[in-house]
């Protein structure tokens, strides 16, 4: 790689998968530098505290994923940000298709197709619409590992400070700004347990209810409330 990339990873009781998650960053970027920053939103810090990695930056935060992201970009020293859910694995190949799209000048970020762990026939549909969804509108969410140059998030201001939508917004002011972001084929893949806990159908209806609620304009801090 040409370019040295931070992975930031916001975390909430996030112990019990942690030092997978971290270990299998390694395991992707091999040789390269990189830097990997866990941000705990949690005050008892028992994410910090389980994990194994000496070399990880670990910092706390208030809880919010806005806030755990710009508090983990604030101190990043990489040339490229990379957001990652701790439930989320990138494909072998990330970081490798991360320097390609950097090499583009006129590229500032971009995110990978998105997989469901579980082999329900159910998840296949979910995939393949949010796959669509992103290419279509150029707006990937969170989970699909968003990625973007240091200097031009820097420039953005950051994610706002808002309690849902945070990657949504973020991606809507790079579109207004004309700028170019890449979609990968290759998919991450992220754990099926939200869905599962809520209900696939359930789960995903809301979230495209939450969505079309944000686009017509109803604050984040009232959408919060039916998201959770």
């Amino acid at each position: 790689m040409k370019c040295r990339v931070s992975i930031i990873i916001p975390v909430y009781c996030e112990q019990a998968v942690i030092n997978r998650a971290i270990e299998t960053v390694r395991h992707r970027i091999g040789g390269d530098a990189a830097e990997i920053i866990v941000v705990d939103g949690q005050p008892e810090r028992e994410t910090l505290g389980a994990i194994r990695d000496g070399s990880v930056r670990k910092l706390l935060s208030e809880k919010g994923r806005g806030r755990q992201l710009n508090r983990g970009a604030a101190v990043a020293t990489g040339d490229v940000l990379v957001f990652l859910h701790a439930d989320t694995v990138l494909p072998p190949t990330a970081f490798e298709r991360i320097a390609g799209a950097m090499r583009d000048e006129g590229c500032v970020g971009g995110a990978f197709d998105l997989r469901i762990d579980s082999r329900r026939i159910v998840f296949r549909v979910i995939e393949t619409i949010a796959s669509l969804r992103s290419r279509l509108t150029r707006i990937p969410y969170g989970d699909q590992a968003m990625f973007i140059r240091a200097s031009y998030f820097r420039t953005l201001g950051g994610f706002k400070e808002i309690p849902i939508m945070e990657d949504v917004d973020l991606m809507q002011r790079i579109k207004r700004n004309g700028k170019r972001i890449a979609i990968f084929r290759e998919p991450v893949i992220t754990s099926a347990r939200r869905w599962e806990r809520e209900g696939p159908v359930f789960g995903t209806l809301r979230n495209w209810f939450l969505m079309a609620l944000y686009l017509c304009g109803v604050a984040p801090e009232r959408l919060a409330r039916f998201y959770r």
